[in-house]
């Protein structure tokens, strides 16, 4: 089954693992063709089933998923269940011990995977323009901090996300950034009356500096313009789920 999944570009350490799925290489049919993730987007779960089974051949273990509610929580990895039953309620986890799978899903939402230099801890958080505007990113680095990563030894990846040619958004996201970060406007491009176009990898580069993370990698690759290659769920509303995993081998 042919499959165009994204191996990050970075230089994370040899023992780190990534990857990003992209809608290719599953089983689930239209809207949802064909790699979809996702239980609540709608499909038959035994298609989904099928689709994590398949991606879950090329990981050491169950990935650890969440319960993605747009927020800032952070978890740890290896203290949730790999199962999809009863998922921790989250948008970030990171991972201390080998062979956790740190999991998100995505749609238009960015996916941010860290990594320390040592290869000894990853993360992944789910940035979406609440996340990002909430501090999910500085929640994840900061649970990075109180394991004893220095920020400026960590290295982050930005994977797919809805581009800022294509993603519209009212007053209520311009204030939710500049209200925080004055300079965040730089990011926000005025487009009709009360509506800017937001860059969202823009947003969370400037985040991740804010954190003292400096060794950041990929962002660029838009969800809404690719629909032959991704899921996005401001073009299409009913479609799939994609998903960022990251682990230590």
């Amino acid at each position: 089954m042919k499959h165009d999944w994204i191996t990050p570009e970075w230089p994370a350490p040899a023992n780190v693992k990534a990857l990003i799925t992209t809608r290719s290489g599953g089983v689930s049919v239209a809207p949802r063709d064909s790699l979809n993730l996702g239980y609540k987007a709608g499909d038959d779960p035994a298609a989904v089933t099928q689709n994590r089974a398949i991606v879950q051949t090329v990981m050491p273990q169950a990935p650890r998923w969440l319960a993605q509610m747009h927020g800032t929580r952070v978890v740890t990895a290896d203290d949730i269940p790999g199962t999809q039953e009863q998922p921790t309620a989250a948008d970030a986890s990171v991972a201390h011990q080998r062979g956790t799978v740190c999991a998100v899903m995505i749609a238009d939402c960015l996916p941010v995977l860290f990594t320390n230099q040592a290869g000894t801890r990853v993360a992944a958080a789910h940035a979406g323009w609440r996340g990002l505007s909430g501090g999910v990113i500085d929640n994840t680095v900061q649970a990075m901090r109180e394991a004893g990563d220095d920020p400026a030894d960590l290295l982050a990846y930005i994977g797919p996300g809805i581009g800022p040619g294509a993603f519209e958004v009212g007053a209520d996201v311009y204030d939710a950034f500049t209200a925080r970060d004055a300079a965040a406007a730089a990011a926000f491009k005025p487009h009709a009356p009360g509506k800017w176009l937001a860059d969202l990898f823009t947003l969370a580069r400037r985040a991740l500096s804010r954190t003292g993370v400096t060794r950041v990698f990929g962002g660029g690759d838009c969800t809404y313009s690719d629909p032959s290659r991704f899921f996005s769920y401001r073009r299409d509303r009913d479609t799939g789920r994609m998903a960022a995993f990251i682990w230590r081998e």
